[in-house]
């Protein structure tokens, strides 16, 4: 079944969307907003992680990872990721983008203390090195990533 279709997020409410192979490319609208989904490259693209992924996609990562701390009802979040779509895809290669839900992966979000969101925490080799709290422009954002290229 999961060859069948694919998962596709919408980058206006961040919903995931299971869409038939064989309809991807007529135009696919999110089941819940009904905004338009983009269908691009998912290696340049976020990746969904969990508690359970946390420690091998960004602690056992090499290189610098940003992780985008969000939930879906959260309005701000919302509008952020765009950004971090478009991010994910201009530095390919350079960062990894990820984005953990807050409110399906609890132990995360508290060991690092998000009271907040969205709430985007930079790590390099491992290391927490930043953290950006609110949904702040795609040049502040931008600036953070370049500090530690």
């Amino acid at each position: 079944m999961s060859s069948e279709n694919i998962i596709i997020r919408c980058s206006t409410c961040g919903t995931k969307n299971r869409i038939p192979q064989n309809r991807v490319h007529s135009s696919p609208i999110c089941g819940k907003c009904k905004a338009p989904l983009t269908v691009g490259d998912s290696a340049n693209a976020p990746v969904d992680i969990s508690d359970q992924t946390f420690s091998s996609e960004v602690l056992g990562y090499k290189g610098p990872v940003l992780m985008d701390c969000w939930a879906p009802w959260c309005g701000p979040c919302k509008m952020v990721a765009p950004v971090l779509d478009q991010l994910a895809s201009e530095y390919a290669g350079q960062i990894k983008i990820v984005k953990l839900n807050v409110d399906n992966n609890p132990m995360t979000a508290s060991k690092y203390g998000i009271q907040s969101i969205p709430t985007m925490l930079i790590f390099k080799n491992g290391q927490q090195v930043d953290k950006i709290v609110g949904a702040v422009p795609k040049p502040e954002i931008e600036s953070r990533i370049k500090t530690i290229l």
